[in-house]
């Protein structure tokens, strides 16, 4: 007689209850932040009444540059799956893998050469990452002492990049296979370097205090 495959009542409901309490549940947290604070108090600093105005945030790309590790004329196949899984974990967004559009010879890149891995996520998933980084990533960086307050360009985006995808809470780094940073850009609307600095940090961004290296 065959064996029934299927999971048992109790496995089946641990394994719901599981997938709901990882799932985010509600409003981003973040968002109703800004739609209730952060708009307020841009308004009281700079001035800005017109809610078009309002300096927001439209998407945050992560970036993992896979070039390095390219091995004749190909990313090998152990690299390429753990960052394509790193960045589906942390951004619930399958990514597209990227091919240089030039050849440089002193990293032994070839044009048309798999060179990196990215993703772009806007909305309810923007917000949930966001607060994600912040409140349970950041704090698990080594020796943490704050963000870089200067790495904005003119129209107000910002960057900044992680050495190692650990610090996230959905990376098991037993089951990594090796050790990668990524890049990290947050893409604003109507804004200036001044403005998105204060919208991040009254969202909670962990920028490093004035006087400190």
């Amino acid at each position: 007689m065959a064996k029934d495959n299927k999971p048992s009542g109790k496995k089946k409901q641990s394994a719901e209850a599981e997938a709901a309490a990882s799932a985010p549940a509600g409003p981003p947290r973040l968002k109703t932040l800004y739609e209730t604070s952060v708009r307020g108090a841009v308004t009281e600093k700079f001035g800005i009444k017109n809610p078009m105005a309002m300096p927001r945030l439209d998407k945050i790309t992560i970036n993992v540059n896979m070039g390095r590790h390219i091995e004749g004329t190909k990313i090998p196949p152990h690299v390429r799956q753990t960052v394509l899984d790193t960045i589906t974990a942390i951004s619930g967004q399958k990514p597209v893998v990227l091919k240089a559009k030039k050849s440089v010879s002193n990293f032994k890149v070839r044009a048309g050469l798999e060179t990196a891995a990215m993703v772009t996520i806007r909305r309810e998933r923007m917000w949930h990452f966001l607060d994600r980084l912040i409140n349970l990533a950041t704090p698990r960086i080594k020796d943490f002492r704050g963000l870089n307050d200067k790495a904005f360009d003119r129209q107000g985006n910002y960057a900044m990049g992680l050495t190692e995808q650990g610090v996230f809470p959905e990376i098991n780094m037993a089951d990594a296979q090796f050790t990668h940073g990524m890049n990290i850009n947050f893409s604003f609307r109507n804004s200036s370097p001044e403005l998105s600095r204060f919208v991040l940090e009254q969202l909670g961004m962990p920028f490093k205090k004035a006087g400190e290296n």
